[in-house]
């Protein structure tokens, strides 16, 4: 649910959005021409090139096979009339036996095109010897042509302690190691999904204010936090002093207030509120904090209204058409700054109350004493909008092209040079040239089915 609107229309997941940044490209849907937005635990949205298709079952999905394989085809040509190299990012694992007749994001594609493989493993998870060599030895003689190589990533320690484990594993599977690749817990990249939030997104600053967000089980778009240095993510309340209560968005709000209520944190967040802690609400959470969210149109739920926090003056109506829209928004304090909104719904807000922010002439969001709300997903990523909003400075964070920049080195330093090449068959001269950066060198895209 971590997904972004393209400048052309449409959205697409921003681990894709990171890809394309990396590459020197303008997002575009074509780099992740299926994306599936989990609803709840057994089925999604379906996007297919950038707009919503159908809500589906997983069982439901599959049946769809023929159809979505032939979108994810169309991208991949259209990509590959225009770039020179593709980086096709499978999901999962490619040995998954029982979904092997409907795959569309591995060797379902590799096959189709003849695109050379790289099985890639994460040691830190234990396993690694059955991960390689099982996934290998599983496949069929056509499927294990395609694997070219393996690499074992997020190693922790020397990395030449593996080196047994590397022949080891050359042995086995007749394939070549592209490289160990040590845990590189110094680059910062944006999370793909909340799963990251478990591993990397809890963190403790003691020097920053302490700022507790709400944990939904449906939040998106947890990107917009990256810049906060002592954050708390919570699934029920807290005794901990608080600067600041955010409530992040969600692909259900509707769905994420009922279980709120049934963990006593609607009870929580009021409690803090009246206690003085700013609150903020962004997307869903903003529609959570009005009071009232309608649904005339069952998209969310069969419930029609849904009663909000009452925080805000506010009522939300939820409606068919989607807004994925990219804004240059500015502060009432002047300053201006990217952001994007993607939702389903169209909040009424009073005229009568101080707004949040400016996109040209119309007003963005609304807010009511230490109380405030808006639509605009990545304004907590601009310093200088947190400071106005919440009234602190956040930790700078470097610049995303630095983290690039760092994981192109720490590929660099680790990877068999001989193997990328059989991966890319690029020559060296156009290798030369894309590594200093000049535009004669072969151009880059991304292509995530998935």
């Amino acid at each position: 649910n971590n997904s972004y609107p393209c400048a052309g229309g449409g959205e697409i997941g921003r681990a894709q959005v990171a890809q394309a940044e990396a590459c020197g490209l303008e997002p575009r849907p074509d780099m992740n021409p299926i994306l599936l937005k989990p609803t709840g635990d057994r089925g999604s949205q379906v996007v297919v090139h950038g707009k919503i298709w159908r809500n589906l079952s997983a069982r439901e999905y599959y049946q769809h096979h023929d159809f979505l394989m032939s979108k994810v085809v169309e991208s991949y040509e259209r990509m590959a009339s225009e770039f020179e190299f593709l980086v096709v990012e499978g999901a999962g694992g490619i040995a998954e036996l029982n979904l092997r007749k409907t795959d569309l994001v591995n060797l379902g594609l590799a096959a189709r095109f003849d695109i050379p493989v790289l099985v890639v493993t994460d040691i830190d998870r234990g396993g690694v010897f059955a991960a390689v060599h099982g996934t290998i030895d599983l496949l069929g003689a056509r499927e294990r042509e395609l694997v070219r190589a393996f690499a074992i990533n997020r190693f922790r320690g020397d990395p030449a302690l593996f080196d047994k484990g590397v022949e080891i594993l050359e042995s086995k599977t007749g394939k070549p190691c592209l490289g160990v690749f040590p845990f590189a817990s110094d680059i910062e990249l944006d999370a793909e999904d909340s799963v990251s939030l478990d591993a990397r997104q809890i963190r403790r600053n003691n020097n920053e204010p302490a700022i507790a967000i709400l944990r939904f089980p449906r939040i998106s778009n947890l990107t917009d936090f990256r810049l906060f240095g002592n954050v708390h993510w919570i699934d029920r309340p807290t005794h901990e002093a608080l600067h600041s209560v955010i409530l992040p968005g969600s692909k259900a709000p509707a769905s994420d207030l009922a279980w709120m209520r049934a963990r006593g944190l609607d009870r929580w967040v009021l409690d803090q509120h009246a206690a003085g802690v700013r609150i903020l609400g962004i997307c869903g959470g903003y529609q959570i904090l009005g009071e009232a969210i309608e649904d005339p149109h069952g998209i969310e739920s069969d419930e029609r209204v849904c009663r909000g926090l009452g925080l805000l003056p506010v009522r939300t109506v939820l409606e068919k058409e989607k807004v994925t829209e990219r804004v240059r928004a500015q502060t009432l304090g002047g300053h201006a700054f990217d952001a994007y909104e993607i939702h389903v719904g169209r909040t009424e807000e009073p005229h009568d109350v101080s707004p949040l922010a400016w996109v040209g002439d119309r007003t963005v969001g609304i807010r009511v004493g230490q109380c405030a709300g808006c639509y605009l997903h990545g304004a907590l990523e601009d310093a200088a909008v947190v400071e106005e909003w919440l009234g602190f400075a956040p930790r700078s964070g470097l610049p995303k092209e630095n983290a690039y920049h760092a994981m192109a080195s720490w590929f660099e330093q680790h990877a068999r040079a001989d193997l990328v090449e059989i991966l890319l068959p690029m020559d060296r001269a156009a290798v030369r040239h894309a590594s200093s950066g000049s535009r004669s060198g072969p151009a880059r895209a991304v292509l995530d089915a998935d």
